[in-house]
C-alpha cells in the first residue's frame, strides 16, 4: 500500500496558479488526485491545467475570486461538475494589501484581510464538507503562516487572520471529526514565493531572516507540497487540528 496515494481522489485547490498552491497541487496530482486549479484569472487557470494535463495528470481550471460567495460556489459547482464530490480542500489563497504598524492599517484594507484570509476559508468549508461527511471522509488542508504564532510590528493584521486560520482547523476538526473528516493548518516560515518576493528579494530582510533559521535558507514551495500531501493521504489519516509548522526552525530557534 502507497501511504501518500491520492488515486480517485477530488482536490480543489485555491490560489494554484503559482507559489505554494501550484506545488501542493503538481504534488497532489502526481499522486493520483483528480485537480481543481484555481486563481482569480481563468487564463492562468487553464494554463496551468494543461500544463498538469500534458503531464499525463489529470486537472481543470476554474476561476474564483476568494472575496465574493457567488464565486466561491461557483467554483465547487464547477469542482462537482468536473469530477464528482471534492475529496480534498486545499485553503490556499490569501491576500496582504498592508505593511505597516497596525495603528494605521486602513478600516478597508483591515477588513478585505479579514474577508479573504479568513471569512472564504470558513465560506469554502461550509460549501465543501456536508459533501465529505455524506461520501464518508475528507481532508481539509489550510495554508497558515507562522505569522500567526507570534506578533508582528508590521503584518498585524495578515499575522491576526493566520493565527485565525489556526483556530479553525481545530474548531472544525472537532466539529467533523465524527464524521472523519480531518481538518489541519500548515505554517511556513519565508518561502521563495511571488507572496512573499517584497521579503526575501530585500537583502537585509532576507539576511536577518536566513541568519535566524538553523537551517540558514528559506524555503521552497515544494517542501510545503510535501507536508500538503501526507495530510491529504492515508499517511495523515489520525492527524487532525493541527497546525504543522515548516520554517526551517525560525519559530524554536527564537
Amino acid at each position: 500500500m502507497n501511504l501518500f496515494s491520492l488515486e480517485g481522489k477530488v482536490a480543489l485547490v485555491t490560489g494554484s496558479t503559482k507559489g505554494i498552491g501550484r506545488a501542493i497541487a503538481y504534488r497532489m496530482a502526481e499522486q493520483g488526485a483528480k485537480v481543481v486549479i484555481s486563481s482569480r484569472n481563468q487564463e492562468a487557470c487553464d494554463a496551468v491545467a494543461a500544463e498538469l494535463r500534458g503531464k499525463g495528470l489529470e486537472a481543470t481550471g476554474v476561476a474564483c475570486n476568494i472575496n465574493y460567495q457567488e464565486q466561491l460556489e461557483n467554483l465547487v459547482n464547477a469542482s462537482r461538475a468536473a469530477y464528482g464530490v471534492v475529496d480534498i480542500l486545499v485553503c490556499n489563497a490569501a491576500l496582504n494589501p498592508y505593511f505597516g504598524p497596525s495603528q494605521d492599517i486602513p478600516d478597508a484594507a483591515f477588513d478585505k484581510v479579514m474577508q479573504a484570509n479568513i471569512g472564504s476559508v470558513h465560506r469554502l468549508c461550509k460549501l465543501v464538507m456536508p459533501d465529505m461527511a455524506g461520501s464518508g471522509s475528507g481532508a481539509v488542508i489550510i495554508i497558515s503562516s507562522i505569522g500567526g504564532l507570534k506578533g508582528s510590528e508590521s503584518l498585524g493584521a495578515y499575522a491576526i487572520s493566520k493565527a485565525a486560520d489556526m483556530q479553525i482547523a481545530r474548531n472544525l476538526a472537532v466539529e467533523w471529526g465524527p464524521q472523519n473528516i480531518r481538518v489541519n493548518c500548515i505554517a511556513p516560515g519565508l518561502v521563495r514565493t511571488d507572496f512573499a518576493r517584497a521579503l526575501w528579494e530585500n537583502p537585509a530582510i532576507y539576511q536577518d531572516t536566513v541568519s535566524k533559521y538553523p537551517l540558514r535558507r528559506i524555503g521552497e514551495p515544494d517542501e510545503i507540497a510535501g507536508a500538503a500531501v501526507f495530510l491529504a493521504s492515508a499517511a495523515g489519516s489520525f492527524t487532525t487540528g493541527q497546525t504543522i509548522v515548516i520554517d526551517g526552525g525560525g519559530t524554536i530557534a527564537g
